[in-house]
């Protein structure tokens, strides 16, 4: 929807809270309770104030002064969450240079460009899992205080990890540019920068702590796989941001660094490569959520291929963990992990989030599943689920809309038509 569109429908939610009538009255052609996996057929949401105040059988009269939205020939579902984007960036063969070309104002205008993108994809909620400049707070500042649009942020900042491990910002640099980074810079060693780095990151207004817990695939530094903390440092990690009531999410490919942090308590292993029975068990025993980014592994192979697009000492390993990505996958969701939907995003491209459900369900999951987990599960992740993740009274007014059934095509979701956020609307 124009900027000018969105204003005339907020002038008119104005007039009819002003006169005392629910403000928005949906009519859906279909709607999905994703809490039972059922279509619901004709339905209306009755949307006040950016809470949703009932959900009615059939199209319900509209009073006067109330605002309809005809979304008759659609089919109506919760706003979809992604629980490990890079809103800041996006992939490309500059991305590497950019770190020194780039200013935070740069940073800044890129990133809400990507958020608004994010949103008018049908993503209400994302996790945005490290940044630069703490650019990624004040994106969500802005958000929330409605000068930008964009989805609902909680972001980590900048990553913690360790010297040279990945997301150390200084790999690959001149030794004379390198310097010393500490945990400012979100570079700690041993328990006490360790502590401090989580501290810094509440100090800086973090909503959540961001660890490499072993090494990555674009980072030009050689190893993918090999564990970048010992325990005491991720012990160290988790309870020190457990005072400040933050969950942990923990970048992981390799074996022994998924299982240091599984045992440490973090919160979640985003990709989760080299996940074998072992680590299933132990996630499954510690409730750790797997929030796979099975689109990320399709991407970088693909890209891997190409002649300039990653640095030499990167197109091995992308080339080695992009495709195992959905395999795991698989096996941990048919064995019983949590799962949470996330693409990580910024590798791919922003917009294309909702290909990570056609991964997905390429592996045999159930489309309800699939949604559930970018619904429901994200909810719960967040600690939000009582608030979110479901169109139902008392829980924010987040819907979107695509045409024909989901639960018989995922790829639906990749042509949303309409797009509520907090009850307003942003793609009509």
């Amino acid at each position: 929807m124009h900027p000018i569109h969105t204003l005339a429908l907020a002038a008119g939610l104005s007039l009819a809270a002003s006169q005392g009538y629910s403000s928005t009255w949906v009519h859906c052609g279909d709607l999905l309770d994703v809490e039972s996996g059922e279509l619901q057929g004709r339905s209306t949401i009755v949307v006040d104030e950016g809470m949703v105040q009932r959900v009615d059988e059939g199209f319900s009269d509209v009073p006067e002064g109330g605002v309809r939205i005809d979304l008759s020939t659609l089919t109506c579902l919760p706003g979809l969450m992604d629980m490990h984007t890079h809103v800041l960036y996006q992939s490309s063969p500059s991305a590497y240079i950019n770190r020194f070309t780039q200013n935070p104002a740069d940073l800044a205008l890129q990133g809400a460009d990507y958020a608004r993108i994010t949103l008018e994809s049908g993503f209400t909620t994302i996790r945005d899992l490290g940044d630069r400049f703490n650019v990624s707070m004040a994106l969500r500042n802005a958000i929330n205080a409605g000068t930008t649009v964009g989805p609902r942020i909680y972001t980590s900042g900048k990553s913690l990890a360790t010297t040279g491990g990945h997301a150390d910002p200084t790999n690959s640099w001149r030794a004379d540019l390198m310097g010393d980074p500490g945990p400012l810079e979100g570079v700690v060693d041993g328990i006490a920068q360790a502590r401090e780095g989580v501290r810094q990151r509440y100090k800086d207004g973090a909503d959540l702590i961001k660890i490499t817990a072993t090494g990555g695939v674009l980072s030009v530094a050689r190893s993918g796989l090999a564990p970048q903390f010992h325990p005491d440092e991720l012990e160290a990690i988790v309870s020190t941001a457990s005072d400040y009531n933050m969950a942990v999410a923990a970048h992981a490919h390799g074996k022994e660094g998924m299982l240091r942090a599984i045992k440490a308590g973090v919160t979640s292993i985003e990709h989760g490569t080299m996940m074998d029975e072992e680590v299933i068990e132990a996630m499954i025993d510690n409730g750790t959520w797997l929030v796979a980014t099975v689109l990320a592994g399709d991407f970088v192979a693909e890209k891997a291929e190409i002649d300039g697009y990653f640095p030499e000492m990167v197109r091995p390993k992308a080339r080695l963990i992009g495709p195992m990505m959905q395999d795991t996958f698989e096996r941990a969701w048919r064995a019983g992990v949590k799962i949470a939907f996330g693409t990580d995003s910024g590798v791919s491209a922003h917009g294309e989030n909702a290909r990570e459900f056609e991964l997905m369900v390429d592996t045999g999951m159930p489309e309800i599943e699939a949604i559930r987990a970018a619904t429901l599960n994200s909810a719960e992740l967040l600690g939000i689920e009582e608030t979110a993740g479901a169109i139902k009274p008392g829980y924010w007014a987040d819907v979107i809309a695509v045409e024909g059934n989901p639960l018989d095509d995922i790829a639906l979701l990749k042509d949303v038509r309409f797009v509520m956020k907090d009850g307003t609307v942003y793609l009509d």
